[in-house]
């Protein structure tokens, strides 16, 4: 079983703070709105090198869903990913963030790192005492700040070390 990196948009690949050097300003429209995204299209580059360097497959784990394929993916050179559906859900019973429940359920027993910059010990709580999965990694990123080497290097060093990285793939 391959390993998930597990990828939120707003606060991780768009940060909330003023975009650094190396951001492009992007206007999404879905529907009737537009947004405003900032994006940097290094991090596609280095996200697809992490899931091959420890055999991993990344995963939209984001509100955008399917829009995220088509507006974020194409921006910083990622492509088509699979989605986790975050569909309306029931109210948090123990503190969770709405998203972690669709998470978990997504999962099951696979080990995955998760990009978000909403996960908190409540969610750590949930996957392992309500849910009874172990092998997980919940990487909180700064939203002023987005993804960074930082972020990425502790997904590498976890999955290196926890022995869940397959290495990299051979195409």
């Amino acid at each position: 079983m391959k390993p998930l990196l597990l990828l939120d948009v707003d606060g991780v690949l768009n940060p909330m703070g003023p975009p650094a050097a190396g951001y492009r300003r992007y206007r999404c429209t879905i529907g009737a709105e537009v947004y405003t995204v900032h994006l940097n299209p290094a991090h596609g580059r280095r996200l697809l090198e992490l899931a091959l360097n420890t055999g991993s497959e990344l995963v939209w784990a984001t509100t955008w869903e399917h829009h995220a394929n088509d507006w974020i993916a194409p921006r910083i050179g990622l492509p088509t990913l699979p989605v986790i559906p975050m569909s309306p859900g029931a109210p948090s019973e123990h503190g969770e963030m709405f998203k972690t429940p669709h998470v978990a359920g997504y999962v099951g027993r696979r080990p995955f790192v998760w990009f978000d910059d909403q996960v908190w010990a409540e969610d750590e709580e949930y996957l392992r005492v309500h849910q009874g999965l172990e092998n997980f990694l919940l990487v909180h990123v700064d939203p002023a700040e987005g993804l960074t080497s930082r972020h990425l290097g502790m997904a590498q060093k976890w999955l290196t070390l926890s022995g869940f990285s397959q290495g990299p793939e051979r195409i």
